[in-house]
């Protein structure tokens, strides 16, 4: 029994760990294809519009 939780444990933190590594590579590759458009265009920045009050700023790292 002790060796079928520890198996448990090894298989779930490994899907865990794959999850995060493909969730990070998304986020890289975006950031990647976002910066190579940014050079293209010769763009400072990508603006977004604010919902709430309708203005629009420049889009954050985390968004």
């Amino acid at each position: 029994m002790p060796q079928l939780i520890t198996i448990l444990i090894l298989v779930f933190s490994a899907w865990w760990l794959y999850r995060r590594f493909v969730a990070d590579a998304r986020k890289l590759a975006e950031k990647s294809r976002r910066a190579e458009k940014e050079r293209e265009t010769g763009a400072i920045g990508t603006l977004v519009k604010d919902p709430a009050t309708g203005e629009y700023r420049l889009k954050r790292e985390g968004e």
